[in-house]
């Protein structure tokens, strides 16, 4: 018998040869045919891509509900009405908010169709009674997609002149009560 050397990838295999001559291979050793790549496997693939990125955008662009933390709702307005910080609201309003909030904030303004969800309508006394003046700080704060956060933006001072401003346009300007622990 002789020997023969046979070299596949990295590993050199050592055989031995058979009467015969030939050299004698395993059969991870021999080439494999190659599979047909299917259409419609690739089809499946692509579809399944399309379907995973269209998961991503949808879930990027509606965000889920507005969850504003407990303590967040507790914080009240150290803030009293007063006629200084509503004539500064109202710039701070007019500037930033009216765009989607409306001039009269019933969430009617220019830009309000083109997102969802809607604005929220400041002058549903109902509605405006059942949040506190703590979660509205923090909504303004944080904001929440489509609406912008403007903790960078404007000062907690300000914010907090929103919060006075904001309630000026429901009937009802006495904020939830803030739940003592």
């Amino acid at each position: 018998m002789i020997k023969c050397a046979a070299t596949i990838g990295w590993a050199t295999r050592h055989h031995f040869v058979a009467d015969d001559g030939l050299c004698e291979t395993s059969p991870a050793q021999m080439a494999t045919p190659s599979r047909k790549k299917s259409p419609v496997n690739f089809l499946l693939f692509i579809a399944l891509l399309v379907i995973a990125a269209g998961s991503a955008v949808y879930a990027f662009l509606h965000p889920g509900p507005w969850i504003v933390p407990e303590v967040a709702k507790q914080v009240p307005n150290p803030l009293k009405a007063s006629q200084a910080d509503l004539a500064a609201a109202r710039k701070l309003y007019s500037d930033k908010c009216a765009d989607c909030h409306g001039d009269t904030g019933k969430g009617d303004g220019a830009q309000a169709k083109k997102y969802d969800p809607p604005a929220t309508d400041f002058t549903d006394a109902a509605h405006m009674s059942s949040v506190s003046d703590g979660e509205l700080f923090y909504k303004i704060s944080q904001g929440h997609r489509p609406m912008p956060g403007f903790k960078k933006r404007f000062t907690e001072e300000q914010r907090w002149q929103l919060v006075i401003f904001i309630r000026s346009f429901s009937a009802s300007t006495a904020p939830a009560p803030v739940a003592s622990k």
